[in-house]
């Protein structure tokens, strides 16, 4: 359920800010931000799998 939650948080967050970008409310580029913090992701799904195989 934890994994639902965060996923959805997650879904939410990108929607808002590919939304923001449209309106032209920020002008971050979301392929460039995509391409240099891909890394964070793995690391963060790695962190996620270390931590839950306990339960």
């Amino acid at each position: 359920m934890r994994f639902n939650l965060v996923a959805a948080i997650l879904l939410i967050l990108v929607g808002l800010f590919m939304l923001a970008t449209n309106l032209g409310w920020t002008n971050m580029n979301f392929t460039r931000l995509l391409t240099t913090w891909w890394p964070v992701g793995l690391v963060a799904v790695g962190v996620g799998m270390l931590f839950g195989r306990g339960k």
